[in-house]
C-alpha cells in the first residue's frame, strides 16, 4: 500500500462526496456515461467487475475522459486487481477483505479500499494500515449508527457507506465526520444508461453533488 497515494483518494474523494457505483452492458455507454458525470463535475465512477465489459470500459474512459474520475468495484481477488490496475483504475474498492487481497495490495497496485461491516474487520484492516474502508452493506449492517459508534474506538478511520445509501438519507451519512464519501447507484439507473438518457443522468448527478458536496 502506497499512504501517499491512499491519501490523494481520500481527498479526491472527499472534495466531490459520492462515487457512482455502475454495472456497464457496452465500452461506448460507459465512455458516454464518463464524459456526461465529467461535465458537471463528478462524481467518482465506481465500475463494478460483474459485466463483461468492465475492464474495457475502465481503460477506454481513462483514455477518453482524462478529467474523470474512475476507479474499479467489485474486486474480489489479486487477478482482479492485477487487471484494474493495468486498465488505469485509480483506485480499486472491494465489498469485503481476504488475506490475499490485502497481501497482493502491499504490492505496487493502485490504491485499494477493503470493505467492512464490523469492528473485528475493522481492526485487520487498520492491523495492514489502512485508513480508508467502504462500509458495505452500509444500512444493512447498522448505516449512520454504527458510524458514529466506530468514532470512538477508530477516531483515524474513514469510510465511503455503500448500500442502501439513497438520494433520501445521502446528506445525513455524509455530514457524518469519518464519512469520506456517499456510494450508490441512485444517480445513475441502469434502465437510463441501457437507454442513453444522459440528460436525465445529468440531472440526478447534479442534484447528488448538491446533497453531498460539502463546503
Amino acid at each position: 500500500m502506497n499512504p501517499s497515494a491512499t491519501q490523494s483518494i481520500i481527498d479526491t474523494l472527499s472534495s466531490v462526496g459520492v462515487v457512482a457505483v455502475i454495472e456497464v452492458s457496452s465500452v461506448d455507454r460507459a465512455v458516454a456515461l464518463a464524459q456526461t458525470l465529467a461535465k458537471v463535475g463528478g462524481p467518482c465512477l465506481e465500475i463494478t467487475l460483474r459485466s463483461a465489459a468492465a475492464v474495457d470500459a475502465i481503460r477506454a474512459i481513462v483514455d477518453a475522459v482524462p478529467n474523470a474520475v474512475v476507479g474499479a468495484g467489485t474486486v474480489m481477488n489479486p487477478q482482479d486487481l492485477d487487471r484494474v490496475t493495468e486498465a488505469g483504475a485509480q483506485f480499486a474498492i472491494s465489498p469485503g477483505a481476504t488475506p490475499a487481497l490485502y497481501a497482493a495490495a502491499s504490492k505496487d497496485h493502485c490504491p485499494w479500499i477493503p470493505g467492512v461491516a464490523t469492528a473485528s474487520e475493522l481492526m485487520v484492516g487498520h492491523a495492514h494500515g489502512y485508513a480508508l474502508f467502504k462500509f458495505f452493506p452500509a444500512q444493512a449492517a447498522g448505516g449512520m449508527d454504527l458510524l458514529k459508534a466506530w468514532s470512538g474506538p477508530f477516531p483515524t478511520a474513514r469510510f465511503i457507506p455503500t448500500g442502501g445509501v439513497n438520494e433520501t438519507n445521502a446528506s445525513q451519512y455524509r455530514a457524518l465526520a469519518n464519512v469520506v464519501a456517499v456510494g450508490g447507484s441512485w444517480m445513475v439507473p441502469k434502465a437510463a444508461i441501457e437507454d442513453r438518457d444522459w440528460a436525465q443522468i445529468e440531472a440526478l448527478a447534479r442534484a447528488s453533488l448538491q446533497l453531498t458536496t460539502q463546503p
